[in-house]
């Protein structure tokens, strides 16, 4: 059984890379060589997105990956078989980002049973209110998974409350609106993670609109990670199944401007 606190301490005692990516798209083999090669070429934590018709949080480049993982056929039990797979010979540290509804239709305590045994660290529910996370919570508690709280730029005068009720780590929405690149963000991200450096000890990581090195950079001179997955979406689109050495050059790319002195 895998310690997730200590897992996650590891992935952030540095500037940590988050990359997500849609399982499925465009198929689920191309999804296991992509996430094998995200672990060779430096990522410290990688998001497994579960496809769902309906993603609020997604822009488009997400939302299509969704319609083409979905039109492969690809299941949620597809996906917990992957990423038994990869844990057979692989220690990189997964978490799964999904939406309420495909939890509830497997069934919490089935969903976080295949969690547990696939060593999954944690779990992110961005559709999940923080007023109704208790049943998830126990579920998750039980199966030593870490249920990721999310503070948006409309979090406001709620983001203390939220960070001392948080566990694992924190991630930080950059800005208002869905996932995608951006050039510039629309909040004080950096007034946010000020906030809860006052209420937490937890790690913050940033996501929504990352897509370079040098705003990966700049994130993480004052939080604690970088979540990046529309730019790394965005070159599966374009490649498909050959996709996986272009993924390689852009996560390479990214893990040098991290770690330059």
């Amino acid at each position: 059984m895998i310690d997730p606190d200590a897992v996650l301490r590891d992935v952030f005692s540095h500037r940590a890379f988050i990359p997500f990516i849609t399982c499925g798209d465009p198929d689920i083999g191309t999804s296991e060589k992509i996430v094998r090669t995200l672990a060779s070429a430096g990522a410290d934590l990688i998001e497994l997105g579960l496809p769902f018709s309906d993603p609020i949080a997604e822009g488009p480049v997400i939302q299509n990956a969704d319609v083409r993982a979905l039109a492969s056929n690809t299941t949620t039990d597809d996906i917990f078989d992957m990423a038994m797979r990869i844990r057979e010979d692989l220690d990189v540290p997964m978490l799964i980002m999904t939406y309420f509804n495909p939890v509830f239709v497997y069934g919490c305590e089935r969903f976080l049973q295949r969690c547990e045994d696939a060593g999954i660290c944690a779990l992110i529910v961005p559709d999940l209110p923080y007023e109704e996370k208790a049943d998830i919570q126990e579920c998750c508690t039980r199966h030593n998974v870490r249920l990721i709280s999310m503070i948006a730029p409309t979090s406001e005068g709620r983001i203390s409350e939220i960070a001392s009720h948080a566990e694992g780590f924190i991630y930080v929405v950059s800005s208002m609106g869905v996932t995608g690149t951006r050039t510039q963000f629309s909040s004080d991200v950096e007034g946010m993670v000020s906030t809860l450096r006052k209420a937490t000890d937890l790690p913050c990581a940033v996501g929504f609109g990352i897509s370079t090195p040098e705003q990966a950079r700049r994130m993480t001179d004052f939080a604690d990670g970088a979540i990046v997955g529309s730019a790394i979406v965005k070159i599966i689109e374009k490649h498909g199944t050959e996709c996986v050495p272009f993924v390689e050059e852009y996560v390479r790319g990214m893990r040098a401007a991290l770690d330059a002195e």
